[in-house]
């Protein structure tokens, strides 16, 4: 199991950001696996009743595609992870620094999802303003951004992180608990998780993930007080030597 600590170390976003983010590769092939990613929460955000003021990201990472389409529907936005690297890259982009990652390409794409691609520029600057705070977390303790006080959220996102953050499926469903503490009565949870992954890499590393299937996402979303009113799962075909995961599941829940 790679321990948090191991992230804090060595993680290194720009190269994660590069590996995984751009929309196609040095040979020109698209990113499969990005797209489906996107599309899936087009269409998970584009569901009913998917509206509020706080959105609560867990373990953002150094990226914003999560919340492209999020965005569109909440008010304010906090995002959360443990790696100060990946919040520092995550801060250059909203700062406008020199050197931020280039996520036109993905914002574009998600614009065209929503019907028009030309509002990209506008997408950035209200993702920009609507991110009013990024803050360190660690998923595994019960006040998940100690010493600050989370505000209860309407929705909460977390992509691509509790599988990697939980060693074992005990804390996995420990920790979707704490998570559900901050949703608010009839709000919802949003999450795009891998599925039967044990690892990912990139550059000279590997890290570990907890192997899921889809019944133990869904009953542990619903043994932390929520309803699943979306479970949908991609098929993840390529042979990819940079993770072993065979799907995605993209799935929403009502508390």
């Amino acid at each position: 199991f790679t321990e948090a600590e191991v992230y804090q170390r060595s993680f290194n976003p720009q190269e994660y950001l590069k590996e995984f983010y751009t929309l196609s590769d040095s040979q020109g092939q698209p990113n499969a696996f990005l797209m489906q990613s996107l599309r899936t929460l087009f269409k998970m955000f584009s569901l009913e009743g998917m509206k509020g003021d706080i959105l609560i990201d867990i373990g953002c990472g150094p990226t914003i595609y999560q919340l492209l389409s999020a965005c569109e529907h909440f008010q304010e936005i906090i995002a959360l992870d443990y790696t100060d690297q990946n919040r520092r890259e995550l801060e250059r982009w909203l700062k406008k620094e020199a050197g931020a990652f280039d996520w036109q390409p993905v914002v574009k794409y998600v614009c065209e999802l929503e019907g028009d691609r030309e509002k990209w520029a506008e997408k950035e600057e209200k993702l920009r303003k609507k991110v009013k705070q990024v803050l360190k977390c660690d998923v595994t303790k019960a006040n998940l951004a100690d010493p600050v006080s989370l505000p209860p959220a309407d929705c909460i996102v977390s992509t691509l992180c509790l599988e990697a953050a939980c060693k074992d499926l005990a804390t996995f469903r420990s920790v979707l608990r704490n998570i559900g503490a901050l949703v608010k009565p009839g709000g919802h949870l949003v999450m795009l998780t891998v599925l039967q992954e044990t690892y990912y890499g990139f550059g000279n590393q590997v890290f570990s993930c907890l192997y899921l299937e889809r019944n133990m996402v869904e009953e542990a979303v619903e043994a932390a007080g929520f309803d699943v009113k979306f479970s949908e799962v991609q098929q993840y075909l390529i042979k990819d030597p940079r993770t072993d995961c065979t799907a995605t599941l993209g799935l929403v829940a009502r508390k």
